[in-house]
């Protein structure tokens, strides 16, 4: 992809569906007593690969089109054995929740992924797992995939996570459905919380006791309809892009604003962004709003601690939009970045210091010293990670000369159609 620089983004545009919350309309919808109606899915490749993996256990998986889907629940006890290996691609949240509901069934599954998944930590997933009575095998003691479980007769624990992980809370949280008890899990910081949302959507109730998120085994989940809002990972590219270009006046409708996923406005906020919040509501528990962005100077902020959970996507955004700020931004205590689909730290240090940035890297984040004129010609390397490939493509579009970016077809994870839609914007 080759991205040349641009003077402002104008205009009123829209976001792909959430990727966390299609993933879950699928999962649940497949766990759920009836048929659930799935508008504004994200047909992107981690969240049709579980769609792939649900067909496999035997659910029924309409696609009306791109971004409809119609899921026949199967209920908890309805899964059938798969009759080959359930192969997640690129997408974790697929592995870990996925590991989280066959802890639960009563039959012998495999699951495996891509290179990169084939080295991302699941150790963190199987060892409560484990705790509960699954058995779960597979490379270094069942810390790293392909992993083999076989499930079933799950007991209630209580799980101090170790670490803030919607994907660890979520997968201890879909196993308790099947265990006999109260299942509960407490973290050091609160993650996002579209489980929660979405589980009491199909009317599981769950609570919070002592710091504790809690559910009750056997719930059933009733089938309903979920209206996927906007991406606030995939609008938070086009919101920097905005925002560090002077003269920006962008509209983002139908946006997700959970305020666990609202970090990067707050941030942004926070250095000088202008950023406003209109036609906001509600849907399936989750609430929406329309962004508008008007660019302008920025000035450099520290950033760490209960915020990191709720921006770590988008901290390789965020630092292009540190670049373009007066002062030194540090980001700390984002050593979970390290085992993304890249070294999210290394990988967003390395490739901005081929536009001249002024990049430091931290061993839990980055020092980065702006403003900083970024340099044209740049060749940029992906990693195959979507979201370094479109923080990279924003950088481009500060910079003085046209950007080559390689490997683009990693942004079809999560934002299929990024790159027309920035030359759409100018």
């Amino acid at each position: 992809m080759r991205i040349e620089p641009a003077a402002s983004l104008r205009g009123v545009t829209a976001v792909p569906g959430d990727k966390s919350i299609s993933h879950r309309s699928v999962m649940l919808g497949a766990l759920a007593n009836g048929v659930t109606h799935v508008t504004g899915f994200l047909p992107g490749a981690d969240c049709l690969s579980t769609v792939a993996c649900f067909r496999q256990l035997g659910v029924s998986v309409e696609q009306l089109s791109a971004t409809e889907l119609k899921v026949h629940g199967v209920g908890l006890r309805g899964l059938q054995e798969p009759s080959d290996v359930l192969d997640v691609g690129n997408s974790g949240t697929t592995m870990r929740l996925l590991l989280g509901i066959l802890a639960g069934q009563p039959f012998h599954a495999t699951l495996t992924g891509d290179v990169s998944i084939r080295r991302r930590p699941m150790g963190r997933v199987s060892v409560p797992l484990r705790q509960m009575g699954a058995h779960i095998d597979g490379r270094e003691e069942g810390r790293l995939a392909p992993l083999s479980v076989r499930g079933g007769g799950l007991r209630a624990i209580r799980f101090d996570s170790p670490v803030a992980s919607a994907q660890i809370k979520s997968a201890v949280l879909l196993a308790g459905l099947f265990a006999d008890g109260e299942t509960g899990v407490r973290e050091p910081e609160a993650s996002r919380d579209h489980s929660e949302r979405m589980l009491r959507a199909f009317g599981v109730d769950v609570a919070e006791k002592d710091g504790y998120i809690t559910v009750q085994g056997g719930s059933q989940l009733i089938a309903t309809d979920i209206e996927v809002p906007g991406d606030i990972s995939s609008a938070a590219f086009l919101i920097v892009a905005a925002a560090i270009r002077p003269g920006s006046d962008l509209t983002i409708r139908g946006v997700g604003v959970n305020p666990s996923r609202t970090g990067i406005l707050d941030v942004l906020r926070e250095m000088g962004a202008r950023i406003d919040l209109q036609n906001e509501r509600e849907s399936g528990g989750e609430p929406i709003a329309d962004i508008r962005i008007q660019g302008g100077e920025l000035r450099a902020v520290t950033v760490g601690g209960a915020t990191i959970p709720r921006l770590i996507d988008e901290i390789p955004v965020l630092a292009v939009a540190a670049t373009q700020a007066v002062g030194v931004t540090v980001i700390r205590d984002a050593k979970e970045l390290k085992v993304k689909e890249s070294d999210r730290i290394a990988t967003t240090a390395a490739e901005l210091r081929k536009f001249g940035a002024s990049v430091e890297e931290l061993e839990d984040g980055l020092h980065i010293t702006g403003p900083t004129p970024l340099s044209g010609g740049a060749e940029i390397a992906t990693y195959h990670d979507h979201r370094i490939a479109m923080a990279m493509a924003v950088a481009g579009l500060a910079a003085d000369g046209p950007t080559v970016i390689r490997d683009w077809e990693a942004v079809d994870v999560s934002f299929p159609g990024f790159g027309q839609l920035l030359q759409n914007l100018r």
